[in-house]
């Protein structure tokens, strides 16, 4: 077994690296850019060295200063985890001059199966189904269109090196297919040095389901079931399970000795997985091989019970695999859902800043008998940087069935807390509660089918409305009662709490007469039956579980000026609690209107911007690019609403630009 290894990545994967290294008794080496400095992987990790800048380019992916800080701490193993360097053969073959094993596939493998083109010519070679496309080199945007067009549309574009949705597009027509090309080489470029770029015929309605293998340097490989990863935004995987809810066993069977063949095609071990697009009648059609560890593998290791990391740790050091197939059994099912630095009300734009809360759900076995995981990488009070991908956590849930593990992650992603940047909380709770996702009827489109003009939070029912006014006139007693004990110690008044209040949100008005019984508060709304609320919810904390009706709720509290924040479910409503007087009054109160920008382009998110496409004094029609900018590896097109001129361009390109600074103004 290795001495020490160095896990030449960043992040929840290199914390996840280095939990599995000290339970087998391995010391561990982390690298740094200048904004890892403080990192949570860096602090975990036996010993630490600075690799360089913050841009991974000039740190985590340069392969010289990686070796150097191997020969710096004496590590005899390197764990690549995913992304940066994973799948990168000349990183493998360095090691191995090195004398330094690469925790991870032969360099074969990586270049038969990592390079997207040769793997659909070698898996079509083995019999594996794959979907039509052109798998040659592209020179350049004309030669993309007229491809395009021959395969027909829609097309996905995809960097032949790529990986984690980046470099890819799905285009409808030539205009898409051309702007698609060059987009997807500049990010294929940027994030992985490699800018070539395949075309490939887009399965409509379908679903992304991918096969796990592990194999040994002994020719044993084996099929670890298959995990969904249907639920996708811009490709980029969002929500994960295991099992699928729509494969059979004959179908899952067939999928994994496929898998496993192709594995062998190319004298695979280490962890794997062989990624398939499957249509509405279970006919699969081979994508990819990544030869990595998967973002999404815990759901893996949930319903199977095998420590992947640890395999592919055994695997390296030349072990056989202790289990064969038969040993594999699927147990329950797990769901992963990835918590991201990404403001799903500003069409997921990246966010950056600094997590002034972050406080994840109780981790372990639960009473109820479910089993929560978060794999993180980060820390109340550390940054979101805007070099590296948005993702803050990975949280996962197990239980016997499907439905008590999407109730478990619903209830989890409702005491999972975090501020100081945007991220996608209220969207995966909107994911879990969506009827379409709970009956499993899943495609790749889903999210785009469901939310066609974007995010915009989730509306309460009536009875949901009623339960969250309940709640807010819940806090407000507690609240208030508060203020009077700390009065009393002032003075010799008392004043009293009135029982009759007026909860609105928005346009939604409560009135509701408030009691104590019984250690209970009892709420009647309007004519309606008194809801019970039970909670130890006290003034300042951010978050409680309240009993209300019989129902649990895991409800986020903030204190908003003279109201209440409530969250809960991806529903996010801001809740007046008045005396029926003052709420008569507050109806008279003019509404304050935010400024007119409707005449700007402004940045939606901190970036850097690569491109200016237009001039003053420029006519733009709607749809029109004119600005491109840069954040988290990934490239955003911002476009016209509407025709206009371009009155004034306020920056240009390669100015770095915080949320709402002004690009151009038009007239």
């Amino acid at each position: 077994m290795f001495r020490k290894i160095l896990i030449a990545n960043r992040g929840e994967i290199a914390c996840r690296v280095i939990r599995t290294a000290k339970r087998l008794g391995i010391a561990t080496v982390a690298v740094y850019s200048d904004a890892d400095r403080e990192a949570l992987h860096v602090k975990m990790a036996d010993e630490a060295v600075h690799i360089g800048p913050a841009p991974s380019n000039q740190s985590y992916i340069v392969i010289d200063k990686i070796i150097d800080a191997i020969r710096q701490t004496g590590a005899d193993a390197v764990h690549p985890g995913y992304g940066f360097l994973s799948e990168n053969p000349l990183f493998a073959q360095a090691l191995e001059k090195e004398g330094v094993a690469f925790i991870g596939p032969p360099v074969r493998a990586i270049e038969a199966m990592g390079d997207k083109i040769t793997s659909k010519k070698l898996a079509a070679e083995a019999g594996v189904s794959t979907v039509p496309g052109h798998m040659g080199l592209i020179a350049d945007a004309d030669e993309a269109v007229k491809i395009s067009a021959f395969i027909g549309y829609p097309v996905m574009i995809k960097a032949s090196a790529g990986g984690g949705g980046k470099g890819m597009r799905i285009a409808w027509n030539d205009e898409e297919a051309r702007e698609g090309f060059q987009s997807s080489k500049n990010e294929a470029k940027s994030s992985f040095g490699d800018d070539r770029i395949f075309i490939e015929k887009f399965v409509t309605q379908p679903r992304h389901i991918e096969i796990q293998v592990l194999g040994d340097q002994h020719g044993n490989v084996l099929y670890l079931g298959e995990r969904e990863c249907s639920i996708q935004r811009r490709n980029q995987k969002v929500v994960e399970e295991a099992p699928s809810p729509f494969l059979d066993e004959a179908t899952r069977k067939a999928m994994g000795e496929q898998s496993v063949a192709l594995s062998k095609a190319v004298g695979y071990f280490s962890a794997g997985t062989v990624e398939f697009i499957v249509d509405g009648d279970r006919n699969f059609y081979f994508l990819e091989m990544n030869t990595r560890l998967q973002v999404e593998h815990p759901v893996t290791e949930l319903i199977t019970g095998i420590d992947l990391v640890e395999e592919m740790i055994r695997v390296a050091a030349g072990e056989k695999l202790r289990i064969g197939q038969d040993d594999v059994k699927l147990n329950g099912w797990a769901i992963e859902s990835r918590l991201y630095a990404e403001d799903p009300f500003r069409n997921f734009l990246p966010s950056i800043g600094r997590l002034s809360r972050y406080r994840p759900p109780h981790e372990g076995k639960l009473e109820n008998g479910t089993v929560i995981r978060n794999d993180t990488g980060v820390f109340e009070g550390g940054e979101i940087s805007m070099y590296y991908d948005p993702m803050i956590a990975k949280l996962c849930a197990w239980a016997p069935d499907r439905a008590g593990a999407v109730d478990a992650m619903s209830a989890a992603l409702d005491d999972f807390e975090v501020e100081g940047i945007g991220h996608n909380l209220p969207f995966l709770s909107a994911v879990m509660e969506h009827p379409r996702f709970r009956d499993g009827r899943l495609t790749t489109a889903f999210i785009a089918e469901e939310w066609p003009e974007g995010f915009e939070g989730v509306a309460p029912d009536a009875d949901v409305a009623r339960k969250l006014a309940a709640v807010a006139a819940f806090v407000n007693l507690r609240s208030q009662k508060r203020d009077i004990l700390i009065s009393g110690g002032m003075d010799n008044h008392r004043r009293a709490i009135g029982r009759d209040w007026v909860v609105t949100f928005a346009d939604e008005l409560f009135e509701c007469h408030v009691r104590e019984e019984g250690g209970k508060v009892l709420v009647s709304i309007g004519e309606g039956k008194a809801l019970a609320v039970q909670s130890d919810w006290l003034p300042g904390k951010s978050h409680a579980h309240f009993v209300v009706d019989g129902q649990t709720v895991g409800v986020k509290v903030d204190r908003v000026n003279s109201s209440w924040r409530l969250r809960w479910r991806g529903i996010d409503v801001k809740a007046h609690v008045r005396t029926p007087r003052v709420a008569e009054l507050a109806r008279l109160m003019p509404e304050k209107l935010p400024p007119d920008t409707s005449k700007m382009l402004l940045c939606p998110m901190p970036g850097v911007i690569t491109s200016i496409a237009v001039k003053a004094g420029d006519e733009v029609q709607d749809g029109q690019a004119l600005a491109t900018v840069e954040a988290m590896k990934m490239e955003n097109v911002l476009r016209a609403e509407r025709r206009g001129i371009v009155k004034t361009v306020a920056v240009e390109a390669g100015a770095s630009l915080a949320v709402d600074e002004m690009i151009l103004e038009f007239e």
